[in-house]
């Protein structure tokens, strides 16, 4: 796809939000306390203006679409506020793993940021399909599938910018990814364990999307598609 094309599907995907309806938040939801600390933090994580990334982003289509993305994360925030909410719970300021993330990628150039943040969509969405299919709740089910869609769409949009990245920047990629997997899976151990997937089991689900979002095949498919 082109930066245009993804403008486009952006920009289709915010009209379909605007007309969905919401979930039904006055059902309230029951979850695990661990369930919701997990929650709380990954809220924390998609909360945020992205004003930096909007202005590594530039103007045209590709700038556009960075915008729409931005929205779209804010939204989850929004709706992981709103499912604490419906649980009795309410959200937190900061957590340290989103403070050091921050930091990381405001600190680096657009590619490097791209990376960075790769690395946080790859792990949202073994975290949300943990979430969708183990929370035994069905707001929250909910919830964690619309975010998962979402998701879904960011990857590849990433990847595409992003390009082949290969050599010395590929190998720390991966342990770059790694390390933050192992952060998260220890970091929300007890919520893991509540929706029925182990610390490693977790670990195997994230290394599976991102060797598969990032293998050569995957590569190759964006490049044609250019």
């Amino acid at each position: 796809m082109t930066d245009e094309e993804w403008l486009e599907a952006f920009t289709e995907e915010a009209a379909r939000r605007m007309l969905r309806e919401e979930p039904e938040w006055g059902d309230g939801a029951e979850l695990d306390p661990a369930v919701v600390r997990s929650v709380q933090r990954f809220q924390v994580g998609e909360d945020g203006d992205g004003a930096n990334l909007i202005e590594k982003s530039g103007d045209g289509s590709y700038g556009a679409a960075v915008a729409l993305f931005v929205a779209e994360e804010q939204n989850h925030a929004r709706m992981l506020a709103r499912l604490l909410e419906a649980a009795g719970a309410s959200t937190i300021q900061s957590h340290w793993s989103d403070v050091v993330f921050v930091w990381l990628r405001r600190a680096l150039g657009l590619k490097l940021e791209l990376m960075v943040l790769t690395i946080a969509e790859v792990v949202a969405l073994a975290y949300y399909r943990v979430l969708r299919d183990g929370v035994g709740d069905r707001l929250a089910a909910e919830v964690a599938a619309r975010l998962l869609a979402d998701e879904r769409r960011h990857v590849p949009f990433h990847l595409h910018r992003l390009g082949r990245v290969s050599g010395v920047s590929r190998v720390a990629w991966r342990v770059l990814f790694l390390g933050a997997v192992l952060v998260v899976a220890v970091d929300h151990g007890s919520a893991l364990r509540v929706l029925g997937v182990t610390r490693r089991g977790f670990v195997r689900e994230a290394l599976a999307e991102f060797a598969a979002a990032t293998s050569p095949v995957a590569v190759a498919a964006r490049t044609v598609s250019v």
